[in-house]
């Protein structure tokens, strides 16, 4: 029995527009120029990749999800989209230090407790994306610690179902590496590489809150980031 319908979603524009945000989508201070320089900083020391960028939509909500290796897929992440994307981070990450809440909140970071089902991050997820805006999900849940895709947590395919916004695959490549088994956090020189899928919509045959729907859709997103990766 069919458990959700699914629409692939073409792009129209070309990569050279793609590359910039919306008219209009409001930034934090600084945000902008932020960005722009990280970019820059990525692409000399790292030579940053962003292939697919035309399979963005245009505009409107959208949810990235991406695989998950340390810290630096967010940075990667923000510096390779021309949108503003609103994480969903999980405690230890968002309390890390006592800075951290300060700029995951100027960021527009969306607090997650993975210990118990979180309504509440998952409304300010909606609400965000009910205003346009893109949200961004590492599936995994925490970090993958060995470097390969781990099996993907539910609340992807939740996101997905009560939104009904287009979920962009994403595969990044080249984090781990940089990483592992570096003293301080501080990443070795090493290529990096994100690769932009075909961005699918999911609606629900059945109730949309039912596990087996969310798990359903949870394992063809995983299925896209798979193929992204190989």
């Amino acid at each position: 029995m069919e458990l959700v319908r699914e629409a692939k979603l073409g792009a129209s524009l070309p990569a050279a527009e793609r590359a910039a945000a919306p008219d209009g989508e409001r930034l934090p201070l600084l945000y902008g120029p932020l960005r722009a320089g990280t970019r820059r900083l990525l692409e000399t020391l790292f030579d940053l990749e962003v292939p697919g960028l035309e399979r963005l939509p245009a505009d409107g909500p959208y949810i990235v999800a991406a695989n998950h290796h340390n810290y630096l897929d967010g940075i990667v992440l923000c510096a390779a989209l021309p949108r503003r994307i609103s994480f969903l981070v999980m405690p230890r990450v968002y309390h890390a230090t006592r800075l951290h809440p300060l700029v995951h909140r100027w960021a527009g970071s969306i607090p997650l407790n993975l210990a118990r089902p979180d309504a509440g991050a998952i409304r300010h997820a909606l609400g965000t994306l009910e205003r346009g805006g893109v949200v961004g999900i590492f599936p995994e849940g925490p970090f993958s610690v060995c470097g390969r895709l781990e099996r993907g947590q539910p609340g992807v395919g939740l996101l997905a179902l009560r939104s009904g916004a287009p979920v962009v695959p994403i595969g990044i490549q080249g984090t781990y590496q940089a990483l592992v088994g570096r003293r301080l956090y501080v990443p070795r020189r090493h290529p990096l590489r994100v690769r932009i899928g075909v961005p699918r919509a999911f609606a629900a045959a059945g109730p949309a809150g039912h596990r087996a729907t969310r798990e359903e859709v949870t394992r063809r997103i995983m299925a896209d980031i798979a193929a992204l990766l190989s």
